[in-house]
């Protein structure tokens, strides 16, 4: 007996949806890769389940972008607006702006110029002429501020010595100042004499009792 002809409509039950979900989603992947294999078809699948958990295939010999380049020019349907037709733009000719200075590049190191003719390697020897006028400026530029800094550095230096050899000076003043003052103070004690200063009895009657 055959199984019955399943109703397609939507899965109320959210557990058999998801289940369904995965083996439809299985099968599908599944039947991409093998179109790829036996027919040598270009595949590209892309597939958002209900909670937006996005899964795709791609076959391998192609990419998506090329997939929706292929399909935007033979359907003839715009897949982007003209925002993203700029975007696009800019970035063709950004790369080829790109590729042309790599280009630029290896000619100024010498590299490719085999086949350059004789203005082309002119141009880019006037180029490199500019490149070591600039670059000897530059070491011209750093020479003389090198100098600058370090005649700035000699006259701080200077003036450093100068504040330590005064406060060095100030110092030793100070030190002699009180050595004097300690001298002094030793030769009046040592001189002092207390007999000196007794009182003599001027008075007649003291004289007496005396």
């Amino acid at each position: 007996m055959g199984r019955g002809k399943i109703e397609i409509k939507r899965i109320e039950n959210s557990s058999n949806r998801q289940v369904t979900y995965s083996k439809r989603r299985n099968g599908i992947m599944k039947k991409a890769k093998e179109i790829t294999v036996l027919c040598d078809a270009h595949v590209s699948l892309v597939v958002f389940a209900s909670s937006g958990k996005m899964h795709e295939y791609c076959s391998p010999s192609t990419t998506l972008i090329d997939i929706l380049d292929r399909y935007h020019k033979q359907s003839g349907k715009r897949l982007w607006d003209a925002k993203h037709e700029n975007l696009s733009n800019e970035l063709d000719r950004i790369r080829k702006e790109n590729d042309s200075m790599q280009i630029e590049l290896r000619h100024l190191k010498g590299e490719d110029i085999s086949s350059l003719g004789h203005k082309e390697l002119m141009t880019i020897e006037n180029a490199l002429d500019i490149g070591l006028a600039s670059i000897r400026n530059k070491q011209v530029e750093l020479y003389n501020m090198v100098k600058k800094n370090q005649r700035i550095l000699e006259e701080e230096n200077k003036h450093l010595n100068y504040i330590m050899q005064h406060q060095q000076g100030m110092a030793m003043a100070a030190g002699n100042a009180r050595e004097v003052e300690g001298g002094y103070h030793q030769r009046a004690v040592r001189d002092y004499n207390p007999q000196a200063f007794r009182l003599q009895p001027f008075h007649p009657n003291l004289q007496e009792r005396i």
